[in-house]
């Protein structure tokens, strides 16, 4: 894989946006697709290609900063094309040093908004899909009774619940 995507797609018709996202993964090994917050929510982003391309799941992940989410989704592309297999529920603390994060399943009922450009490329929305989940610099959770006010509603847990499903909080996860 090579660099991250560092600028938006530009304003492009359907198929141009295609091209586009399938010409990032030949160059790149996958696209990231970045959308900014709004007045609905936090911004996000995501990747389309990687199972395409390498046989391991995209993955989204909700508000981190503009410059930050493409590189830790390069970086969880690059891994898991490597080979690595990350777990539900276990954390990881090699991509930010001194941030936790783990993963999650995204439930298919997301995939339209969180993943609307990919159905470019999956047309039957038939791909799996990680949910990346940072921690605060402090390690706390969205679902943590001690989480910042808000974190819960600025990066959403992807499940059906809206907490995590692949595993207990406190029991087997973070």
């Amino acid at each position: 894989m090579s660099a991250v995507t560092t600028e938006a797609a530009p304003a492009l018709s359907e198929e141009e946006l295609r091209e586009w996202i399938v010409a990032q993964g030949e160059q790149r090994g996958n696209a990231v697709i970045s959308v900014p917050r709004d007045e609905n929510g936090s911004g996000y982003s995501f990747t389309v290609c990687a199972w395409a391309l390498h046989e391991v799941p995209e993955a989204v992940v909700v508000g981190l900063p503009d410059h930050i989410a493409p590189v830790l989704l390069d970086a969880y592309v690059d891994r898991a094309a490597a080979g690595e297999r990350f777990e539900c529920g276990k954390l990881y603390e090699d991509f930010f040093e001194g941030v936790p994060l783990t993963f999650e399943w995204v439930a298919k009922g997301h995939y339209p908004e969180f993943f609307g450009s990919a159905f470019l490329v999956y047309p039957d929305g038939d791909f799996p899909a990680l949910q990346i989940i940072v921690a605060t610099p402090d390690g706390h959770w969205p679902w943590a009774a001690d989480a910042p006010d808000g974190f819960a509603e600025w990066q959403p847990v992807l499940t059906v619940s809206g907490r995590p499903e692949s595993w207990t909080p406190g029991v087997d996860g973070p």
